[in-house]
C-alpha cells in the first residue's frame, strides 16, 4: 500500500512541476486545512486525491455534473453533508447534494425505491440491518462484482477493504460485499463513574446487596443498582437522581429499542457470532442451509414469544416505570438521548456510542473542568438466559448502498463520493468529529490514543476483542422494512398496559409469521421463507438451544466488576 501511494505521490509531484490542473490546488487546500490528522502523509493524501480528480474527469466527460445521496441525521453524516460534500465538489468538480433525513424516512424511501425499481437517490447510507433484505430481493448492487468489473476504473486503489472493521456485517451469505461501511456505533452500558467511586455510596450499596457497586455483569446487578440510586440515594448535590433511563413512546424508534438486540442481550437467541444460529436476535429461525426463514413464533421453532423474549420485554417495562424519570415513557429515541448529559441519570443499560460527541461538550454537568468525562462506557450486562458465545449487543453500521440497473455514470459518481468520505485521507478526521470509527488504522492511530481520556472508554472498546460480539441485524431477517414496523406497535401496547408482555409478544410473533408467509407466497430472488408447520410450542422449548425453556430463577445474584479491572482485561486481549 505504501509503495503504491509513493508511486502515485511521485506522479503528482511531477504533474505539479508543470501547470496546476483543476482540482489539485483545491485538494492541497483541503488537505492542509481540514483533512488533518490522517494516517497518511500529506504526499500520500495528495496522491489519493489525484486519483479522485482523474476518475471524476472520466465521468464529467460523460456528462455527469451532480449527484444526490441521502443518510440519516447524526453528527457523522452532518459532517459529510456540510463539509465533505463541499470538499468533494471543489476537488472533483462533481456537485453532491447530500440530504439528511430521519432514519425511518431513509428506510421508507428505500423501500419505495425497491418496490418501484427506480432509485430516488444515486447513493444511500442505510443500515447494514437490511443486508438480509438486499440479498434476497436482488435489487441492490453487489459491490464485490462491481469493483472487479463495471466499476473497476472507479474503485480507489487505496480503498483497502481489509482496513474496514465492519465488512463482515455487509457481506451476504454468497460471500459478496453489498454495502460499504461509512460509520459504526454500538449500544453499550453508560454510568456515572464519579458517583460509583464515592466511598459512602459503595459502602451503602454493599451493606444492602452484599456485593460491590461496580459495572454490572448481569441484569440482576443492573436492577439492584437502578433501585439503589432511585430509591436509596434519591438525590446527589441537591438534585433528584434516577438509576435508569429509557424511552417508550409509540414511535418507530421504539422498534429499534428492541430489534437492536435487546432480546439477544437477555439471551433469547442461539449461540453464534455475528448472530445466533439457527435462531437470531429477532427470534427468527432459519433452516439448516442458513438461508430460508422458517418461523418467528415458538410454535414454528422461533423465539419471538419465548420465555426469554417475554422476560426481556417485562424488564424493559418494569425498569422504565420504576427507575427512570416519569417523562421517559413518552419520549422517543431522539428525545431521550440527551437526558443522561443533563446530570441526573446514574446508569443506562441501552446507550448508543453515537451520543459520545454530544456527551463530551464543555460545560455539561457530566464533564469535568479539564474536559474529561465524569461518566464511562462499558459492555452491557447480560440477562439470565444469556450464555457464552452469544451476541453481546448491537452495533449500527451505516453503509453505502447502491441500486442495480440505474444510470451507470451517476452510480459511478456516487461510488466515488462514498469512497471519498471513507478514504484514508478523510476518515480519521471524520472519526474525530463523529466518533463512529470504521477503519482499524484510525482506531489504532496516535490521534485516537491522545483523545481516549476524553471519550470515556470508546477507544478502549474499539481496540478490544469485545467489539466483535456487538453486531448488527443479521441475514435471518428477510424484509427489514416490513418486519421492523411490527415491533414498535406491539411493544407499545405493553408499555401502556393494554396487553401483558406475554400477549404483546404472542401477537408480535404471530404477525411476523404472517409476513413471512406472505413473503413465501410472493417469492424472492433467493432464500425465500419456507415456514414450518405450526405445532405444540412445548416440543420446541429446550435447555440446549433456542427457544429456551423458562428458568425457575430469572434473578440470580447480582455480579459486578471494577471498571479498571475491565480495562485491564481488554488490554490483555480478553472480552472481560
Amino acid at each position: 500500500m505504501n509503495a503504491r501511494y509513493t508511486a502515485l505521490a511521485f506522479a503528482v509531484a511531477c504533474a505539479l512541476a508543470g501547470p496546476v490542473q483543476a482540482g489539485e490546488a483545491e485538494a492541497k487546500k483541503w488537505i492542509d486545512s481540514e483533512f488533518q490528522p490522517s494516517t497518511l502523509s500529506k504526499e500520500q493524501q495528495l496522491a489519493e486525491m489525484q486519483w479522485f480528480i482523474d476518475a471524476a474527469k472520466k465521468l464529467q466527460a460523460k456528462g455527469v455534473k451532480e449527484i444526490a445521496v441521502v443518510s440519516e441525521t447524526i453528527t457523522t453524516h452532518e459532517y459529510e453533508s456540510k463539509t465533505l460534500a463541499k470538499a468533494f465538489t471543489e476537488i472533483t468538480g462533481i456537485t453532491v447534494k447530500h440530504d439528511l433525513i430521519q432514519e425511518g424516512d431513509v428506510v421508507e424511501k428505500l423501500q419505495t425505491s425497491m418496490q418501484s425499481g427506480k432509485s430516488i437517490y444515486d447513493g444511500w447510507i442505510s443500515d447494514s440491518d437490511l443486508i438480509g433484505t438486499h440479498y434476497r430481493y436482488g435489487k441492490i448492487m453487489n459491490l464485490s462484482d462491481y469493483m472487479a468489473g463495471e466499476g473497476k476504473d472507479y474503485t480507489n486503489p487505496g480503498l483497502d477493504l481489509k482496513d474496514f472493521i465492519g465488512t463482515s456485517f455487509t457481506t451476504a451469505p454468497d460471500g459478496k460485499l453489498y454495502q460499504l461501511p461509512d460509520q459504526q456505533f454500538a449500544n453499550l452500558y453508560w454510568f456515572r463513574a464519579d458517583w460509583f467511586a464515592r466511598k459512602d455510596l459503595q459502602d451503602k450499596f454493599k451493606a444492602k446487596y452484599g456485593y460491590d457497586l461496580g459495572v454490572p455483569l448481569n441484569w440482576s446487578a443492573y436492577e439492584d443498582i437502578a433501585q439503589f440510586f432511585t430509591d436509596d440515594v434519591k438525590d446527589v448535590d441537591g438534585k433528584k437522581v434516577y438509576g435508569h433511563m429509557d424511552y417508550g413512546k409509540k414511535d418507530p424508534s421504539l422498534g429499534w429499542r428492541f430489534t437492536d438486540a435487546w432480546l439477544s442481550m437477555a439471551g433469547t437467541a442461539d449461540k453464534g457470532i455475528p448472530n445466533g444460529f439457527p435462531v437470531d436476535e429477532w427470534g427468527i429461525r432459519v433452516a439448516e442451509d442458513r438461508c430460508a426463514p422458517v418461523g418467528a413464533s415458538v410454535a414454528r421453532g422461533g423465539a419471538a414469544n419465548s420465555p426469554a423474549a417475554v422476560y426481556a420485554l417485562t424488564k424493559y417495562v418494569d425498569w422504565m416505570k420504576k427507575y427512570a424519570p416519569k417523562e421517559a415513557t413518552g419520549m422517543t429515541f431522539g428525545e431521550a438521548g440527551p437526558v443522561p448529559a443533563q446530570g441526573q441519570i446514574a446508569q443506562q443499560i441501552f446507550w448508543y456510542t453515537a451520543f459520545t460527541a454530544d456527551m463530551t461538550k464543555a460545560g455539561l454537568p457530566v464533564v469535568n473542568a479539564d474536559g474529561t468525562p465524569k461518566w464511562r462506557m462499558a459492555p452491557g450486562p447480560n440477562g439470565p438466559y444469556w450464555k457464552d458465545g452469544m451476541q453481546n449487543g448491537y452495533q449500527d453500521v451505516g453503509s453505502w448502498t447502491f441500486f442495480k440497473d440505474q444510470d451507470p455514470n451517476r452510480t459511478a459518481a456516487a461510488w466515488l463520493y462514498a469512497q471519498f468520505v471513507t478514504s484514508k485521507t478523510a476518515s480519521l478526521k471524520k472519526t474525530l468529529v463523529g466518533l463512529t470509527p470504521i477503519r482499524e488504522s484510525d482506531i489504532q492511530s496516535q490521534a485516537m490514543t491522545d483523545l481516549a481520556p476524553k471519550l470515556g472508554g470508546l477507544v478502549e472498546f474499539y481496540r478490544s476483542p469485545a467489539r466483535v460480539a456487538w453486531t448488527p441485524t443479521g441475514t435471518n431477517v428477510p424484509d427489514y422494512p416490513k418486519l421492523a414496523q411490527l415491533w414498535w406497535k406491539n411493544v407499545a401496547q405493553a408499555v401502556t398496559g393494554e396487553k401483558t408482555p406475554q400477549a404483546a409478544m404472542d401477537n408480535l410473533a404471530d404477525e411476523m409469521d404472517q409476513v413471512l408467509a406472505r413473503l413465501e407466497r410472493a417469492g424472492m430472488a433467493r432464500c425465500a421463507p419456507k415456514l414450518n408447520a405450526k405445532g405444540d410450542p412445548a416440543k420446541w422449548l429446550s435447555d440446549t438451544g433456542a427457544p429456551w425453556k423458562k428458568l425457575a430463577n430469572e434473578k440470580p445474584k447480582g455480579e459486578t466488576i471494577a471498571y479498571d479491572t475491565l480495562l485491564s482485561a481488554w488490554k490483555a486481549g480478553k472480552v472481560r
